[in-house]
């Protein structure tokens, strides 16, 4: 590692730091409908918005009433994002004249539920599947409507600790559209603008062809990419307008523009660790939330950081490198930007898997293994370590009701955690979110898996529900595991390496993103609800307190065991077997002499 990479940490983790308070405290001010410095701008489109859909703003909901409102608001979404799809040959703003047979009817199955549960899992390259009309009008429109979703939920579950007796947590139809106006939106446009002014594009002109040096001809893709690229990265939505991500310069045109993706990744999430503290009229619950995730993610940074800079060991053994150096001169460069760098490609690899983005500036696939076990990890923890806009918040929320029940069993005592007693309802639906999950992951990559192996022929039967693996092994589990992790996990991103647009992964992966949005996030809400009804109970000498350093690290070690125990078995398979056989001298099934 470099002292210019640790800067670069630094210098992104400051970012961070700095603007928790101030936007936490302006949603505060937001979510309680107070008036902010936007509201003489941006008031008249908020009444706007109640009035066309017969919303009262002052009318509140009980936790049922505020699940079917989300499952409403969703199920539309899915119908208009799938229709569009299906109908873009009809439709404007279509210049390549991209039509209904782009996109299969289980392909936009996949990208409708991508969308609407904030997953962004891309099937396909927009470039090549997709007219300008349904990137904005469908996709782009969904990646606020699901993040503002996010916040929503977030923002009753605080409601949940911080009221007591109480039967409502709020209006679903009111946080969102205050999220969507007031937080959103405006962030959303400053960004696209530094977008703009660091050379992303935003046009619907059609694609140009031009002729290269060597006298071939090439089509450059063209297309309103910096609104969507804003929006896609505030809301930790994750999916580009391009299949290369961000590592496409019209995209992710500089190291600047880098450093602000990564920025508004973590934004929101950052901030609403305040905004709990401020709610819960104490700020320091909120900071010991941000200290929990800050450790976590410095300690997978540094840990990818430190196995791509060292690269791959067998390079020595095969006399590809001098014998006095230990690992691979200059790092491991496969698969990475080298505009930006190790550095920087890991903390951006780090950050979209501690959120729920996705979004890519490299390919995870050639990574160590050890630098591939990290982002795959960081999605299997449920994606607390800051989260997705929203997710990140109540995920954790979820961990600090297990942490304090572990912690009441070990000395006996029921569980408090912001003056509510953590009772048998809680734990039941913490856990519940959690084994779902879980499952999900677990036992769609089984059986994919399975077809995989059917697939090689082994067994004989047919292979067409699946696709093949780009490598066999280990490494060929991990993309397996990825997968499934990443659209349980509502994360997004792809491993690479293996070839998902089949029947078989646009429909497992689609219901592997409904159950890790929906089985995760209601029982949530039911939570919230049974704490909004009950009582505070006063601070005794025997309160664990859930503020201080001690409270974190049973926080962290809470996320970590839980997520080890669950899923290290099929770890060990898959990154932890491939790491030792790279110690050894082998590559999966292949012996490397090492004397060789």
């Amino acid at each position: 590692m470099t002292s210019s990479g640790i800067l670069q940490i630094a210098l992104f983790l400051g970012l961070i730091l700095i603007c928790a308070k101030p936007l936490g405290a302006y949603m505060v001010r937001v979510f309680a409908g107070e008036r902010t410095f936007l509201h003489p701008i941006l008031r008249w489109l908020e009444v706007l918005t109640y009035r066309m859909a017969g919303v009262r703003e002052d009318v509140e909901q009980r936790w049922t009433q505020y699940t079917a409102a989300l499952l409403s608001f969703t199920i539309f979404g899915f119908l208009i994002v799938y229709l569009l799809q299906r109908a873009q040959a009809y439709l404007p703003f279509n210049p390549q004249h991209f039509g209904a047979g782009n996109v299969s009817p289980d392909l936009s199955f996949n990208t409708a539920v991508s969308f609407v549960t904030n997953t962004n899992w891309q099937a396909y390259s927009g470039e090549s599947t997709l007219s300008y009309f349904v990137q904005m009008a469908g996709l782009t429109v969904q990646q606020f409507a699901s993040a503002a979703a996010g916040i929503a939920i977030a923002i009753a579950l605080i409601r949940g600790f911080a009221r007591q007796e109480a039967r409502t947590i709020g209006n679903f139809w009111v946080d969102v559209t205050r999220a969507t106006v007031y937080v959103l939106l405006p962030l959303s446009i400053v960004a696209a603008l530094l977008y703009v002014s660091q050379g992303a594009i935003q046009n619907l002109l059609p694609y140009t062809v031009v002729t290269t040096v060597e006298g071939a001809k090439q089509t450059i893709a063209q297309g309103p990419v910096a609104s969507m690229e804003a929006i896609k990265q505030l809301g930790t939505n994750g999916g580009g307008f391009f299949g290369a991500n961000s590592a496409h310069p019209f995209e992710n045109p500089t190291p600047l523009s880098n450093l602000l993706a990564m920025f508004l990744i973590f934004l929101i999430p950052g901030a609403l660790t305040y905004t709990f503290g401020k709610m819960v009229k104490d700020t320091r619950q909120g900071w010991a939330i941000f200290g929990a995730f800050t450790v976590m993610f410095l300690a997978g940074t540094l840990t990818i950081y430190h196995f791509e800079q060292a690269g791959n060991p067998l390079l020595a053994k095969l006399g590809l490198e001098t014998a006095q150096t230990a690992g691979q001169p200059g790092g491991n460069y496969e698969g990475k930007e080298v505009r930006f760098g190790i550095a920087a490609t890991a903390l951006f690899a780090n950050v979209t898997t501690d959120a729920s983005c996705g979004a890519v500036n490299s390919q995870h696939d050639s990574f160590t293994p050890v630098g591939g076990l990290v982002p795959l990890f960081n999605i299997m923890t449920g994606e607390v370590i800051f989260g997705g806009v929203g997710a990140g918040l109540y995920g954790i929320l979820l961990y600090c009701i297990l942490a304090v029940f572990i912690a009441g069993l070990m000395v006996g005592r029921t569980p408090e955690y912001i003056g509510k007693k953590i009772e048998q309802k809680e734990v039941k639906m913490a856990m519940l979110a959690v084994i779902a999950t879980a499952a999900s992951v677990l036992c769609f990559s089984a059986l994919s898996a399975v077809m995989q192996f059917h697939a090689k022929g082994y067994w004989n039967p047919p292979g067409a529900l699946t696709a093949n693996l780009g490598n066999n092994g280990p490494h060929g589990l991990s993309e397996i595991l990825y997968t499934f992790a990443s659209t349980t996990g509502n994360n997004g991103s792809a491993f690479g390496g293996l070839t998902v647009n089949t029947p078989w992964y646009n429909l497992t992966t689609g219901f592997a993103m409904l159950i890790g949005r929906f089985l995760f996030l209601i029982p949530l809400v039911a939570a919230a609800g049974s704490l909004a009804a009950k009582k505070k109970v006063p601070i005794t000498s025997g309160t664990l307190p859930t503020h201080g350093v001690l409270f974190v690290g049973l926080l962290v070690g809470t996320v970590i065991i839980v997520g080890a125990l669950t899923y290290f078995p099929a770890l060990s398979l898959g990154p932890i077997v491939e790491h030792y056989l790279l110690q050894a001298g082998r590559l999966f099934s292949i012996v490397l002499p090492l004397g060789s």
